[in-house]
């Protein structure tokens, strides 16, 4: 439609030139009418040349044939642009899953570059996202195991590595997986394994502590049990040894009952809060036990009771056996670590938000060292001494678990040479105070 309009302008054009100044007219008015249609066009590809470098909602005033193109380019434009932002906002959105991951992710190219990384990774291997961006990743992780699992190009297996902040003290494991894509690049899985592991390694050593402590005594029964049936035993010697076999019998009954309870608590719900008991009760019953066991061991020691005045009468809401189980074996840990004839205290105060439950010793004390692993099932500072006093290493770890399933803690202090004191807090949202008559 554009062309026939523009050759009936031509030919309109020449007629003019014709009538004017005949044939040399028509070619002058034809010539004038080209150059002028050049330059117009010119100026119109120029519009549209400075439109498509800047597109704006505004089309430029251009000719029919050009407006037509700009109209149609614009459309495109439009969908192109909404097209690359649905896509950028789904990369966006992709990459911030990524970043939430709990997992570290790294992506390498061919050479082994660092691509991207997420925050976890950076984490895990002391990384910076913006720093080490194409950086090869051998020269940043320096671990040999790595080095060799990253040139091996058989991914199959992941590997373990030491983390970026590890210390002997506070050990941090990383499990690596690699995965190859296109390219030939690499995508680097990187999670924190250290607490699977220490998970791991306590029940490893919990195995192998049980498998310990019940194999002695047994050792031990079966050896006696021998002699009973291969020997002439005296009436005096089988006495001795059979008091020898209740002692190893009483020791693995203590253990499986530790065990047991122990397992109980960590599997039980939540202590009720309908139940309640005086404190009164629970020092007598502890009381009278632990003056059993000082005569069973004839160790002569001697418990000192000392309470806030009118402390005795308060109510404490929860699980009697349980605090009772826990104070037990506070006191009776005292009584064994007390020289003979010391003194065991109970002391009971009320703190601001707390109900404090006090069992000092007279005994050699703990190193600093150790105060922190006392609540470890099995742990013993002194393995000879703990089980020649009887005690089954599961004693404090059962009141730990007693203190968090009401809400409270233990707290352990201790200096050498002048005792310990193991302290049970009891929050007071778990008192009730006696009423106060007029």
């Amino acid at each position: 439609m554009f062309l026939i309009g523009y050759f009936f302008t031509a030919l309109l054009v020449i007629l003019v030139g014709f009538l004017v100044g005949g044939w040399f007219g028509a070619c002058c008015a034809l010539f004038a009418a080209c150059f002028s249609f050049a330059i117009y066009q010119s100026a119109q590809n120029e519009k549209w040349l400075m439109w498509l470098q800047k597109p704006t909602e505004e089309l430029p005033e251009l000719s029919n044939d050009l407006d037509e193109i700009a109209v149609r380019t614009q459309r495109l434009l439009k969908q192109k642009n909404s097209d690359l932002q649905t896509s950028d906002a789904n990369l966006a959105a992709f990459l911030s899953a990524i970043q939430a991951s709990p997992d570290g992710v790294v992506m390498l190219n061919y050479f082994n570059s660092i691509q991207w990384c997420n925050h976890m990774a950076e984490r895990h291997f002391g990384l910076d996202a913006t720093r080490d961006q194409n950086q090869i990743i051998n020269n940043l992780i320096r671990d040999p195991l790595f080095s060799e699992y990253l040139s091996s190009n058989d991914y199959t297996q992941g590997i373990i590595i030491t983390g970026h902040q590890h210390q002997i003290e506070r050990p941090i494991k990383i499990a690596i997986n690699l995965y190859p894509y296109a390219n030939n690049a690499k995508l680097l899985l990187s999670r924190d394994i250290t607490a699977i592991e220490q998970a791991d390694a306590m029940r490893r050593d919990f195995v192998a502590n049980v498998s310990h402590e019940i194999r002695t005594p047994l050792t031990v029964l079966s050896g006696f049990i021998e002699a009973f049936q291969h020997s002439k035993l005296s009436v005096t010697e089988q006495s001795k040894y059979l008091d020898l076999m209740a002692q190893q019998s009483m020791r693995m009954q203590s253990l499986t009952s530790d065990l047991l309870l122990l397992s109980r608590l960590e599997a039980s719900p939540l202590v009720s809060t309908s139940d309640s008991f005086l404190l009164s009760d629970l020092i007598d019953v502890c009381v009278r036990d632990a003056k059993a066991l000082i005569v069973t061991l004839k160790s002569q020691n001697h418990i000192k009771i000392a309470h806030e005045k009118d402390l005795t009468n308060i109510q404490i809401i929860g699980s009697m056996s349980e605090i009772q189980s826990a104070l037990s074996n506070l006191i009776s840990n005292a009584i064994r670590y007390t020289p003979a004839k010391g003194c065991i205290t109970i002391n009971s105060v009320l703190e601001d938000s707390h109900l404090k439950i006090t069992v000092s010793d007279e005994g050699e004390g703990i190193e600093p060292q150790h105060i922190a692993r006392l609540t470890e099932r099995f742990y013993r500072v002194d393995t000879s001494r703990s089980r020649e006093t009887g005690g089954t290493g599961l004693g404090l770890a059962i009141v730990k678990h007693v203190m968090l399933r009401h809400g409270g803690e233990l707290r352990i202090e201790s200096t050498l040479g002048s005792g310990s004191q193991f302290s049970l807090y009891i929050p007071t949202t778990r008192i009730i105070m006696p009423l106060v008559h007029e």
